[in-house]
């Protein structure tokens, strides 16, 4: 049997994870795009649309294979709604919000590299 992380719904072989905690970490957000989306979910649940405008100049299918990508990772939490035009929703699920802190280490990182820039 192969060990498995699981969750909600999502399967993550730990044989294809990196052996460094390093890279496993960066293997899941090393996207710009990826940090994004955990940046402007943090705060809450947002619609597919409210977080392209929140990111800004991000593509509808690059959002889309994200978004998907990290909810295959258990990071991300797709709700969708049967509502007609269907409503769907996308969250941080637990493992994706212990990433607040890799996330508020690199605003720090980058408020005090800008600081040292002006100065």
């Amino acid at each position: 049997m192969i060990p498995t992380i699981s969750g909600d719904r999502f399967m993550v072989d730990i044989n294809t994870l990196p052996v460094c905690p390093v890279e496993t970490t960066l293997t899941l957000i090393s996207d710009k795009w990826k940090i994004l989306i955990l940046r402007d979910l943090l705060p809450g649940t947002k619609r597919f649309s409210e977080l392209r405008r929140s990111i800004g100049r991000i593509s509808q299918k690059v959002l889309t294979a994200n978004l998907r990508q990290m909810e295959a990772d258990g990071l991300v939490h797709r709700e969708v709604y049967p509502e007609v035009p269907p409503r769907v929703e996308y969250s941080l699920t637990d493992t994706g919000r212990s990433l607040k802190t890799v996330i508020d280490a690199l605003w720090d990182w980058g408020e005090d590299y800008k600081a040292k820039l002006a100065a």
